[in-house]
């Protein structure tokens, strides 16, 4: 349903000041922001709980990775004894409590099949299928597109995959290695997901192994917190990044000969840039290190059977392949938007930091690659934003307006 603030506005009818799109922590962030605000907001949830991506898609042993005071969403600090690092259940305490104290309350089963601006009527349209089948229009002056960037499991393809004969799973559906004791199993990315999981999968009797075809940083989180905190004291980019090499070539050492190849460019520069980040070690380098997770190059296809082939022209046989290839952004199915806000990717097509806004009051939050720290800065620009331009009174039409006090 529709947050506390907004009822006198939008009970029995369609129109609404604001509509979010997505309530997992951006739509949240996003419907905070406006609540402090006094702006009324209508938030449409395709699943039928806040944060699903947290609740339904996460492994067991998940904490999140950059310390808390990082992790922040608008208005709300944690509560005291919260640990540095947060695992993945009390972080959803904390979104059940955020979501309480601004009274967020979505419209769930709400799936949005079209966003179109009407110029004429200078409103968005935002037509939605519920999971009973019934279909309705939602008219706003503004749009948040909070559905993140994780809206779809990605899989990559490869010759002969179909022919495999072993179990292929998603990380998305993964939950805990306990299964996988005595299996040989390999994870395709070396990501953070990917390389955690490894971890887990190790840990409980799997014999583990991680496909890692590109370069990446290896960082413990300790090193990322200082980096952080000497880029928040404005220290140069170039100078944190040396700083942080030179810890991780510390600690870790040469780890070429184990098949992870550091990149070039410094893991705070890719973050930026590129909105790619180091991987953060849980304990799986030691792993690695002792021979318990084996580093295998990238993939080149599947031989039939269990098998695979890899690019070094070894071939292994597996019991399971998990995929931790991360997500995909499937905003862009439904945005229709004649100034591409969103490139093919379904991400901004503008660059960080004018990533947040786009034409005719549309905006994005949680897109820009930069963690709950980059969701809570989206929101509380976008309510800014919207707030400065409702009290000109120039995004909204007079039919908008009435039609909002009529309901």
């Amino acid at each position: 349903m529709v947050g506390k603030i907004t009822r006198k506005y939008s009970a029995g009818g369609s129109h609404h000041p604001v509509i979010i799109i997505g309530a997992g922590p951006a739509g949240l962030s996003t419907a905070a922001c406006l609540s402090v605000l006094s702006i009324p907001y209508v938030i449409l949830e395709r699943d039928s709980c806040i944060a699903s991506l947290w609740r339904r898609r996460a492994y067991n042993r998940l904490k999140l990775h950059l310390a808390k005071r990082f992790c922040q969403l608008p208005h709300m600090p944690y509560p005291a004894g919260t640990p540095t690092y947060i695992p993945k259940d009390r972080f959803i305490e904390y979104l059940d409590d955020y979501a309480a104290r601004f009274d967020v309350r979505p419209e769930f089963g709400c799936f949005v099949e079209s966003a179109v601006y009407r110029e004429g009527e200078g409103e968005w349209g935002v037509r939605v299928r519920r999971v009973n089948g019934e279909e309705r229009e939602y008219v706003g002056g503004y749009v948040v597109v909070a559905t993140g960037e994780n809206g779809a499991p990605h899989v990559p393809e490869f010759e002969g995959m179909g022919g495999f004969e072993g179990e292929v799973v998603h990380s998305a559906d993964y939950k805990s290695g306990d299964r996988y004791k005595g299996m040989r199993v390999l994870v395709v990315g070396c990501g953070n997901s990917g390389m955690e999981i490894a971890y887990d999968l190790a840990s409980h009797g799997a014999f583990t192994y991680v496909c890692a075809r590109s370069k990446f940083h290896v960082m413990s989180k300790e090193m990322i917190y200082w980096g952080m905190v000497l880029l928040d004291r404005k220290m140069p980019l170039w100078i944190v990044d040396k700083f942080c090499v030179f810890l991780s070539e510390l600690r870790y050492g040469d780890l070429s000969k184990f098949g992870i190849i550091r990149p070039k460019d410094g893991p705070f520069f890719l973050k930026a840039t590129l909105g790619k980040s180091p991987v953060i070690d849980v304990g799986t380098v030691h792993k690695i290190k002792t021979g318990e997770i084996q580093v295998l190059p990238g993939i080149s296809y599947f031989e039939g059977g269990n098998c695979v082939k890899f690019t070094n022209g070894a071939s292994h046989r597996f019991d399971a392949i998990l995929f931790a290839t991360g997500y995909k952004s499937i905003a862009n199915k439904w945005v229709q938007d004649e100034t591409n806000f969103l490139n093919e990717q379904g991400l901004p097509a503008k660059k960080f930091p004018d990533h947040w806004k786009g034409e005719n009051g549309i905006y994005s939050a949680g897109l820009s690659r930069r963690g709950l720290d980059g969701i809570a800065s989206d929101a509380r620009l976008i309510a800014n934003d919207i707030n400065m331009i409702m009290k000109s009174k120039r995004p909204f039409t007079n039919h908008t307006y009435e039609a909002c006090k009529e309901n």
